[in-house]
C-alpha cells in the first residue's frame, strides 16, 4: 500500500510515520514523506530519531503538494492509496479544500486520514471542525471517540468518520517495567518546549531536578530534551533548558544531566518518569513505569496537566523528593487507550473498506465560504490557498525550479528559518526585558 505522509514538524512526522506503519503492520506500506516547508521543518536527525525509513523524503510547499495531488501516476500524491495529513488544524482544513479541488470529478482518489498527535486537552471544537471532512478522523481513545462524535453529530458532520485508535507510539508496548539492580534508580524529567512557558517556571523545574539529584545521590536524574540547539519542534521554545542551565546558582550535580534521543529507548532504563503534561507520560504508563504529572506550576488547562487529574499521577516535586512513586488507575488507563490490546483493527478495516469502494465521495470540509465567510478565508490564506481551494498567485509552485536561482531561494528560506529561531529565542525575550525597565 502506498501511503503519503504530509507533516509540518518533527512530532507530527513521528505520528504520521508510525501511523502509516500501523495501517500496514506487515511491512507492506511504502511510505513517502512530504515535509511542509516552514519554521519547524524536521531536520535529518529528527527524522532519523523516529526510526522509520521512508521510500522517499521531499520538502514541499502547499502549492507543490496540491499540484502533485492532481497527478495520477503511481509515484505521485494523487496515485497514493492513503494520504495522512499530519498537520495542525488550519493546515488540515487548507489541504482538505485544496485536495477537494484537485480531485474534483475523479472516481478514484486516495483515502484521507487525519487526527491529533497527542492528547486533546484544548481547542477541542476548533480543532475538530478544522479536521472535519477527512475520510477518517482518528480518536486516540474511547474517551476521545465519545467527545468527537458528540460534537460532530449535532453539527451535521458524519460521525462515521471518527475512528477509534490510539497514539501510534503506544503500539509497541516496549519492555514492561521491572526494577533493575544493575543500574542506578533513574528519574527522567520529560521536558516540553512550551509548557510551562515563563522562564521562572522553567528554571524552577530545572532547579528541582538538580535538587532531587542532590537529595538522592544514589539516583540518576536525566532531563530529556526534545531538540538540540538550533532545531525547532512543533511548539516554540523561547527558553531552552540548555541555556537555563547557565542561570542555575551552581552547576548540575554529577548525577544529573541533559540528554537527547528516542523517548522509547530512554524509557527502557527509567524507574520514574516526571513531566508537566508530555505524552511521554502515556508511553511510561503503558509500560507500568511510575509516572508523575507535576502540579508545581498549578493544575491548569493552559498547562495540559488537567487532562491527568483522574489518573492518580498528579504530584509535586516535594512529594517525589519524599519518595512518592505514583501509580495510575487501570480504569482511567483503559478509557484513555493506554491499555488497548488491539487499537488499530477499526482503522485498518475502515481504510480497507473505503479503498475497495468503486468511488469515494468528494471531500467535503465542514467550513465553507457560506457558513464561515469571516473565518475560512483567513485560515486558508495563511497557507497560500484561496477559498475555492486553488493556490493563491503569491504561493506559486516551486516544482521544476532548478539551478542557481532555485538554490538561492532555498538558501534564503533556510536563512529565514534561522532568523526566526533567533528572533524567538533571543531578540523577543530581550525586547520584553527592556520593556520592563
Amino acid at each position: 500500500m502506498r501511503i503519503v505522509v504530509l507533516a509540518d514538524s518533527d512530532t507530527r512526522w513521528k505520528w504520521g510515520a508510525l501511523l502509516a506503519g500501523q495501517i500496514c503492520p506487515d511491512g507492506g506500506a511504502e511510505i513517502r514523506a512530504h515535509l511542509l516547508r516552514g519554521r519547524a521543518t524536521p531536520t535529518e536527525r529528527q527524522l532519523a530519531e523516529v526510526g522509520v525509513a521512508p521510500a522517499s523524503i521531499r520538502e514541499t510547499t502547499v502549492a507543490d503538494f496540491l499540484a502533485e495531488a492532481g497527478e495520477e501516476g503511481p509515484e505521485t500524491v494523487g496515485g497514493a492509496d492513503v494520504v495522512i495529513l499530519a498537520l495542525v488544524g488550519g493546515g488540515a482544513q487548507t489541504l482538505l479544500h485544496g485536495l477537494a479541488r484537485a480531485w474534483r470529478g475523479r472516481a478514484r482518489r486516495p483515502v484521507v486520514v487525519t487526527g491529533y498527535v497527542g492528547v486533546v486537552y484544548e481547542k477541542l471544537t476548533d480543532g475538530l471542525l478544522l479536521r472535519a471532512g477527512a475520510d477518517v478522523v482518528l480518536a486516540n481513545s474511547a474517551y476521545d471517540a465519545r467527545r468527537f462524535q458528540e460534537l460532530y453529530g449535532p453539527l451535521g458532520v458524519a460521525t462515521g468518520s471518527v475512528v477509534r485508535a490510539a497514539l501510534p507510539f503506544l503500539a509497541g508496548r516496549g519492555e514492561q517495567y521491572r526494577p533493575s539492580e544493575s543500574r542506578p534508580f533513574t528519574v527522567v524529567f520529560a521536558a516540553q518546549p512550551s509548557v510551562p512557558e515563563p522562564r521562572a517556571a522553567r528554571l524552577h523545574l530545572l532547579e528541582r531536578c538538580a535538587r532531587h539529584a542532590e537529595l538522592h545521590p544514589d539516583r540518576r536524574v536525566l532531563v530529556k530534551l526534545r531538540s538540540r540547539p538550533g532545531e525547532h519542534t512543533t511548539h516554540l521554545e523561547e527558553h531552552p533548558y540548555q541555556r537555563l542551565v547557565a542561570r542555575l546558582p551552581r552547576p548540575l550535580p554529577a548525577n544529573c544531566e541533559l540528554v537527547y534521543g528516542n523517548m522509547g529507548e530512554v524509557l527502557d532504563d527509567t524507574d520514574l518518569l516526571v513531566t508537566v503534561s508530555s505524552t511521554a507520560a502515556l508511553e511510561s504508563l503503558q509500560r507500568g513505569i511510575p509516572t508523575a504529572v507535576l502540579s508545581d506550576a498549578g493544575v491548569r488547562e493552559s498547562l495540559g496537566n488537567h487532562y491527568f487529574t483522574g489518573s492518580g499521577c498528579v504530584a509535586s516535586w516535594d512529594q517525589l523528593d519524599g519518595g512518592l512513586l505514583p501509580t495510575a488507575g487501570r480504569e482511567w488507563l483503559h478509557d484513555q487507550g493506554v491499555l488497548d490490546e488491539k487499537p488499530y483493527e477499526a482503522l485498518r478495516s475502515r481504510v480497507a473498506e473505503l479503498h475497495e469502494l468503486p468511488a469515494l465521495p468528494p471531500l467535503a470540509p465542514y467550513y465553507t465560504a457560506e457558513n464561515a465567510p469571516a473565518y475560512l478565508p483567513g485560515v486558508l490564506a495563511r497557507y497560500g490557498v484561496a477559498p475555492d481551494g486553488a493556490p493563491l498567485p503569491t504561493a506559486a509552485s516551486t516544482a521544476g525550479r532548478t539551478g542557481t536561482r532555485h538554490a538561492v531561494r532555498r538558501a534564503l528560506a533556510q536563512g529565514a528559518r534561522g532568523a526566526y529561531r533567533m528572533g524567538v529565542q533571543h531578540v523577543a525575550p530581550a525586547i520584553r526585558r527592556w520593556g520592563q525597565l
